[in-house]
């Protein structure tokens, strides 16, 4: 591996490095990892063992790359980004400064998102961006060309489609399918076990809910609090759907294709497809305009 003049990164022997590759001051590259051509590893990063870097990929400053991570060609990691074992990066992700990667979840033992089986690798596909000081956990997919705002937030089993938007400060929570094409706009929560269709808009401050019993546990038969009957139920927001700013979903609803729900308003059942509501509580106010629909 070529080193600039006057560096010292440490570099273990069974790392298998292009010479074209560069490595700054204070970089450490361990035991089986892969540098590829033309692969710039910044000062201070740390490559772990078994972890691919792609030809032309660029490592930052202080990033910190674990065991087994793929990086694909072309994929650029800014300053203090953390990547976590297995994860998946596809050709030409750019990652913004402090972004997390692959974080594993922590849930207290009463959380009715605890449980099921192990978490797969995180997975970024081909040219999707993520923003400075975002966290994706293990267990997610992002799909192609997708973005990922400044401190999003998706959450483990989170499956996200191709050429997306996940806005600022927005969550996606575990458990939810988000098709492609879909802009979720700043500051939106979309609760677990929800599904987002294809085409669908979330405008700035969104919210959608999961639990009537908001986080009280029914009580079995002992008499005592039992977490695992409470039923987180999502909303269903159909292909084509648009929510205004500020709309609030309650548990378990389901927004009809090409429905247009107005800013502010609550919507306690399910709306019709192609169907206007306004208010608190959300009503009926006439059909979405033909000019309006996804397939008019």
């Amino acid at each position: 591996m070529a080193k600039p003049v006057g560096t010292r990164a440490a570099i273990h022997p069974q790392a298998i490095t292009d010479p074209s590759a560069s490595a700054g001051a204070g970089a450490m590259i361990g035991a089986e990892a892969r540098i590829g051509e033309h692969a710039r590893i910044a000062p201070y990063a740390v490559i772990d063992s078994r972890a691919t870097v792609g030809e032309r990929a660029i490592v930052g400053t202080h990033a910190v790359i674990h065991h087994d991570v793929t990086l694909g060609a072309g994929v650029v990691l800014g300053s203090h980004v953390v990547v976590h074992p297995g994860t998946v990066l596809e050709d030409g992700v750019v990652v913004g400064d402090h972004a997390v990667l692959g974080k594993p979840p922590r849930l207290r033992a009463t959380s009715a998102a605890a449980g099921g089986p192990g978490l797969r690798p995180l997975q970024v596909a081909a040219g999707a961006s993520v923003g400075a000081g975002a966290v994706v956990f293990a267990g997610a997919a992002v799909g192609a060309r997708t973005i990922l705002g400044d401190q999003s937030f998706v959450r483990e089993r989170a499956t996200i489609g191709e050429d997306a938007i996940v806005g600022r400060g927005s969550t996606v929570d575990c458990d939810v399918v988000v098709g492609d094409r879909v802009s979720i706009q700043t500051d939106v929560y979309v609760t677990a076990r929800s599904v987002v269709e294809d085409d669908v808009f979330l405008g700035p401050g969104v919210v959608t809910t999961n639990d009537d019993r908001m986080g009280r546990a029914p009580r079995g038969a002992d008499g005592e609090p039992d977490p695992a009957a409470i039923e987180l139920r999502g909303a269903t927001i159909r292909r084509g759907a648009r929510i205004g700013g500020r709309a609030v979903l309650v548990p378990g609803v389901e927004i009809g294709a090409d429905a247009f729900v107005a800013a502010g308003a609550v919507v306690t059942k399910d709306v019709a497809p192609a169907t206007r509501v306004i208010g608190v509580p959300a009503r009926a106010a006439g059909p979405v305009p033909d000019e309006d629909l996804l397939d008019r």
